[in-house]
């Protein structure tokens, strides 16, 4: 898919993130943290089976009766795209998009919804460096400009071979999103991570910025991911490293032990995800990312 027609495409996702807008604030993406996304309410008396670390200390001992605080969600957030651009992006594995069309088109729905519903939208690109930052604003000509400079980043990324180091990344966003803070709780944000975690050494950031956000990890998967076909002695190259591989896909031993070795990636994603504190979402270069999305999200609204 060209340039062009990958635009047109992304905004037609203008009319598909009406239904999304909603159920995009609705879901249980609620920070750990009590007063993180939440504004204060009032106090009353403590009541069996609240939260401890609700209690307000001072009122308690003014009063020699224990108080609990309250507090009012803040539907105002800020939504952070944080988008691999890397060469293990670019390919199609079978499919009629790339991992990156993909990831891109999922990105563009998240990020029409969220201006829809009145958020503010940032965004960070990287490949083995942060390529370029977006500060969370609102406003669709902002939107079309984090889009538009998505499209352009992935040319170089496309044929340059660039690796990812997406622990670089996630650091990044969280001092680009601490930046932001003007309140003492700060505002809750929720990110949007969107990789194919073809990488290495990004646990421990991920859960550095679960412990002060709500994550969602989206991975971008393919065909191949599932199944090798059955095509003959085949060559692969690893777009990162230049590698080349020679593969018997006509062997059955062969076949299986690539499905292990996939199965067991997506194992390990959805372990540290859940270790972590991220939501775990996956989605194919053959499925259809409106309907993934939607309902994903409004599978977290509705358990709420």
């Amino acid at each position: 898919m060209d340039k062009h027609e990958l635009l047109s495409r992304i905004t037609t996702f203008q009319l598909a993130s009406r239904d999304l807008a909603e159920d995009l604030l609705a879901g249980e993406f609620l920070s750990v943290f009590k007063g993180q996304g939440m504004e204060f309410d009032e106090v009353r008396h403590y009541e069996i089976g609240d939260d401890v670390r609700s209690i307000d200390w001072n009122v308690s001992a003014r009063f020699g009766t224990p108080y609990v605080k309250l507090y009012r969600e803040e539907r105002e957030l800020s939504v952070c795209i944080v988008l691999d651009l890397s060469a293990s992006m670019h390919t199609g594995g079978g499919a009629a998009l790339t991992g990156y069309e993909q990831g891109l088109l999922a990105a563009a729905l998240i990020a029409f919804s969220a201006e829809r519903s009145g958020q503010r939208v940032g965004a960070v690109f990287f490949d083995r460096d942060i390529t370029q930052v977006f500060s969370p604003r609102k406003g669709r000509a902002h939107i079309m400009a984090l889009l538009s400079a998505a499209l352009g980043a992935a040319v170089s990324a496309e044929t340059g071979g660039q690796t990812s180091d997406m622990g670089k990344a996630l650091a990044g966003t969280g001092r680009l999103l601490k930046a932001r803070r003007f309140r003492r709780s700060g505002p809750r944000s929720l990110v949007i991570l969107i990789s194919d975690f073809m990488c290495v050494n990004w646990e421990q950031p991920l859960g550095d910025l679960c412990a002060e956000h709500d994550v969602i990890a989206l991975r971008i998967t393919g065909p191949l991911n599932r199944e090798m076909p059955n095509a003959g002695l085949i060559t692969l190259q690893d777009n990162e490293t230049g590698l080349l591989l020679h593969a018997p896909s006509g062997s059955a031993a062969f076949r299986a032990s690539w499905a292990d070795w996939h199965e067991e990636r997506s194992q390990f994603w959805q372990t540290v995800c859940r270790r972590r504190g991220a939501a775990a979402l996956s989605l194919s270069t053959d499925d259809d990312a409106v309907t993934v999305l939607t309902r994903f999200f409004r599978g977290r609204r509705h358990r709420r």
